[in-house]
């Protein structure tokens, strides 16, 4: 390693993030996303790997549900209570795919929806 790589490892590992909300909301969404889907293209090799992600998935959107449910919560009323109902269709979908009576590809539909606003700067 030469002194420029170690000089360029040592200031990014001190300079601050300068991720927005937004952003973060966005890596989050993306990471568990290619986490569902790459599982569910192992097959039932990969069941174990979908259990986790599906947690994760179901986590995320509880954290969702929760924040649009805060009466300091900024977003337009219709906008939350959307939200909210796909918190609430996602974890009942999360049971069926863990009871193998679902299919994973709705959730994905939904978060590929939800990356798709964050991207574009929609609310």
């Amino acid at each position: 390693m030469n002194a420029h790589s170690q000089a360029q490892r040592a200031y990014s590992a001190a300079s601050p993030s300068t991720k927005t909300s937004r952003n973060l909301e966005y890596d989050v969404v993306a990471r568990i996303t290619h986490r569902l889907k790459s599982a569910d293209q192992k097959g039932p090799e990969g069941f174990s790997s979908l259990v986790q992600a599906l947690h994760d998935n179901k986590k995320l959107w509880n954290i969702f549900a929760v924040d649009v449910a805060d009466s300091d919560n900024s977003l337009p009323r219709a906008l939350k209570a959307q939200i909210f109902y796909l918190a609430e269709f996602t974890s009942q979908h999360t049971s069926k795919v863990l009871a193998r009576q679902a299919d994973v590809a709705p959730l994905l539909e939904i978060n590929t929806a939800i990356l798709n606003g964050l991207r574009s700067g929609a609310a």
